[in-house]
């Protein structure tokens, strides 16, 4: 819900900030006190489009910042972490408009562009008055909200239709293939012929030339290995004569014997191991030239076809499939025609579901509408909710449906557009008796009524704030504003707050809470009875208050 507005210097407002609550919020004032600037002000923030125009007297820019609670669930929050922007539960949305008409959009004090400022003010606030450019009036989203209202579930529709079209594209793809193959079929023939002499594998390169690395290092090893072997000859020759001479000491040479004994031990093994890797080296081993053949061979075809000596293991199976798809390529592509005829058929199948479900949500919502309408003095209306089948071209993920909210104010005119037919203040009642039934609907938690009241009295403006006050306090509570001259509906408002206009020659608007009691009996009594407040007017006023809680 909204928490706040804080505006600066815009058009007549120098400071202000306006604290909401929950429930129903009226906002009454005379003509010309400033009401549609404090509508203009939050239109802003929303991403509205900006005017040079609003920037007041007091700076070279106006500013206006928006405050709202939301759930963590909401889907404004998704938004903003999709674009990796810090959100909790409090989220500030901010514009500033220079006297050159340019504006700059913050949320939660990060820069962002209008657009993404305008997506998330709509899942915030739904504005619904006579010059609406959105939400309602806007046809592209009356299929979201049919589907919201009748519970259709859109997913399975949007993976079946991503099914369809990637078949149709691997189709079309398979198409552009099979025909290169056919001209290439014996370039694919004798590629994959070479590549299978060769028989590539993964790490291929990277093996044989550690190995070319090590065998051009053999002759020294083995150099050295032999020079070793000699050397370990030689010492052992010495210490076995050392052994012999010392033997005839005596039992006074045991413990030195026994140490000759150990360390000519160890030098037949070292010895041992230095012939063993020796003979290994020699016999083991490739030789130099196959494993150069084997490397130049590798790379060249790597050469041929533009890739890594890794890659071709992944070439070889390229060319196979092309190879394939040249040589029973009816084959191929009839198996792929069967998948896109399946995956369009599910798709259609999903489709009928759907639009079963969307017609008959359509039927129950023309007729609550409907009900809504002669108690706001719109009984001569129809609304109507036209669901209709879409050309296959203009199918898409939600579907094969166009779905529109058409209304006649006058008997015998044919149905049109919200806002083609109706005048303001109908247009705005209309809004109120859609909001009514879809209450459950939606995910603004603030709802702002303007003009609902325009040309309406008596029953008919009661019947009116009795329907306000049902979609705030209803099963989904929502936070309703209501800018109204009707004293009848803003009874029934929870939170009352003036709009004033203060001073001669520095004229400002001002906005002002009005506790309960006194200060509300007072304004609806003037509401009643005009700039002279009797004492009628009072009593009526408090008869008004006595019925609205």
């Amino acid at each position: 819900m909204l928490v706040s507005l804080v505006i600066h210097n815009v058009v007549l407002i120098d400071r202000l900030t306006v604290e909401f609550r929950a429930g129903l919020c009226a906002l009454t004032g005379e003509t010309g006190a400033g009401k549609s600037i404090l509508l203009d002000s939050l239109g802003l923030a929303l991403g509205a489009r900006s005017e040079a125009g609003l920037v007041g007297r007091s700076g070279e820019q106006a500013s206006v910042s928006a405050e709202f609670h939301v759930e963590n669930d909401h889907p404004a929050l998704a938004i903003l972490k999709e674009r990796e922007l810090e959100a909790s539960g409090s989220l500030v949305l901010r514009r500033t408009v220079g006297r050159d008409g340019r504006s700059r959009a913050f949320i939660n004090d990060q820069p962002v562009g209008v657009a993404l400022l305008k997506d998330v003010g709509a899942l915030l606030v739904e504005i619904h008055g006579q010059f609406e450019t959105h939400g309602l009036l806007d046809q592209k989203t009356h299929r979201a909200l049919l589907d919201d209202y009748a519970g259709v579930q859109s997913g399975a529709l949007q993976v079946l239709w991503r099914a369809w079209k990637d078949s149709e594209r691997e189709l079309q793809d398979a198409h552009g293939r099979a025909a290169k193959a056919l001209q290439e079929e014996d370039y694919l023939r004798t590629s994959l012929e070479d590549l299978d002499a060769l028989d590539p594998r993964a790490g291929d390169e990277a093996r044989l030339t550690a190995l070319r690395d090590r065998l051009m290092r053999r002759d020294q090893v083995l150099e050295s290995f032999g020079a070793a072997h000699e050397g370990l000859g030689e010492a052992e020759e010495s210490l076995n004569k050392i052994w012999r001479t010392l033997e005839k000491a005596g039992e006074e040479a045991r413990p030195l014997l026994d140490g000759l004994d150990r360390a000519i031990a160890e030098l037949r093994e070292i010895n041992a191991q230095v012939r063993s890797q020796s003979a290994d080296l020699e016999e083991g081993e490739q030789d130099l030239a196959s494993i150069d053949d084997r490397l130049f061979a590798l790379r060249a075809q790597a050469r041929k076809h533009s890739c890594g000596c890794e890659d071709l293991p992944r070439v070889r199976e390229d060319l196979e499939s092309r190879l394939a798809l040249a040589e029973r390529q009816e084959e191929v592509l009839d198996g792929l025609r069967a998948r896109v005829a399946e995956s369009r058929s599910a798709f259609v199948k999903e489709c009928a579901n759907v639009t079963a479900m969307r017609k008959k949500a359509a039927e129950k919502l023309s007729k609550l509408v409907a009900k809504e309408l002669p108690p706001l003095k719109l009984d001569k209306a129809q609304f109507i909710t036209e669901v209709t089948a879409l050309p296959e071209e203009s199918w898409g993920p939600a579907g094969a449906d166009d779905v529109r909210f058409l209304v006649a104010t006058n008997p015998g005119r044919p149905p049109g557009p919200l806002d083609k037919i109706a005048s303001g203040g109908e247009m705005a009642r209309f809004m109120l008796a859609i909001k009514v039934v879809m209450a459950e609907t939606g995910a603004a938690g603030t709802l702002v009524f303007d003009e609902v009241d325009t040309g309406i009295g008596g029953a008919t403006a009661d019947a009116v704030g009795e329907r306000l006050a049902r979609l705030a306090t209803g099963a989904k509570a929502r936070q309703v504003l209501v800018v109204t001259h009707a004293p009848q509906v803003a009874a029934r408002a929870a939170s009352h707050w003036l709009v004033i206009k203060e001073g001669k020659t520095d004229v400002a608007t001002k906005v002002v809470p009005l506790a309960a009691g006194r200060d509300r009996r007072e304004e609806i009594a003037r509401m009643l009875a005009g700039a002279e407040i009797t004492d009628e007017a009072r009593a009526a006023a408090s008869r008004l208050l006595e019925t609205g809680t």
